[in-house]
């Protein structure tokens, strides 16, 4: 079946020596993975190179067989053009950070509008932004609604948040847990939107602990979940 739909970009990986296999969350059809054929040796195709780098926001033509096997794109368009995301050394390495965060907790192959469109935004906020060191954070806490897994806030005023239990408690017990000033950064994050996230000022300790354990939100909650290879470098980049 051909479909045109919105896709943003989540792996690209080289093929033999002309071809990539490339891994898009599209809007009509969830997570896809395409093998583009001589991709990286065709001067004149319609389908370039660089419209495949991580988190690209393109318009494709591509046919959908939906039996498990890699599609294939005929034609590609850039959706939205980026000023700053892939020239901007740290947002750079911000979008491989999310990318594959992202490549790691999607698998479902069926249409998330909803989804698509929350991370589709925040990807042209972010682009548009000077401002943007808490974004990473912002973005992966307003995910887990989309994902299933949202801290529940029923007790939000108590001392303790339970990564294993996803909620808030004044028990301790065996479980990861999140306490302190990581606790009260996690709190307020909860309640802004993208607009506030400049105003929270964290130093670059707390800001790597507590994405340290977002990452492991992610893994207690979601089954297959790899923790990225690029959180070293992200954490780098911003040290």
């Amino acid at each position: 079946m051909q479909v045109t739909t919105k896709a943003i970009v989540l792996t690209s990986l080289k093929y033999g020596d002309t071809s990539l296999i490339v891994k898009a969350f599209t809007n009509s059809g969830g997570i896809k993975s395409y093998l583009l054929r001589g991709v990286l040796s065709s001067k004149k195709g319609k389908l370039k190179t660089a419209y495949f780098q991580p988190l690209t926001q393109l318009e494709i033509v591509a046919s959908h067989r939906n039996k498990g096997s890699l599609e294939s794109i005929k034609e590609a368009k850039i959706n939205y053009p980026y000023q700053t995301l892939h020239s901007d050394i740290s947002k750079n390495a911000m979008t491989l950070f999310l990318a594959e965060m992202l490549a790691n907790s999607i698998y479902e192959e069926e249409a998330n509008e909803a989804l698509f469109e929350f991370i589709e935004v925040s990807l042209q906020w972010l682009d548009a932004q000077s401002g943007f060191s808490n974004f990473h954070i912002y973005f992966l806490v307003r995910l887990t609604r989309y994902l299933g897994f949202y801290p529940d806030t029923n007790e939000i005023e108590s001392s303790y948040f339970d990564l294993l239990e996803g909620e808030f408690t004044n028990t301790l017990s065996l479980n990861p847990i999140l306490n302190g000033e990581n606790l009260t950064y996690f709190k307020t994050f909860l309640g802004i939107n993208f607009d506030e996230i400049h105003h929270i000022k964290m130093n670059k300790s707390n800001r790597q602990e507590l994405l340290q354990s977002l990452v492991l939100f992610y893994e207690l909650h979601l089954q297959g979940f790899r923790k990225p290879k690029s959180l070293a470098i992200l954490n780098e980049v911003f040290n």
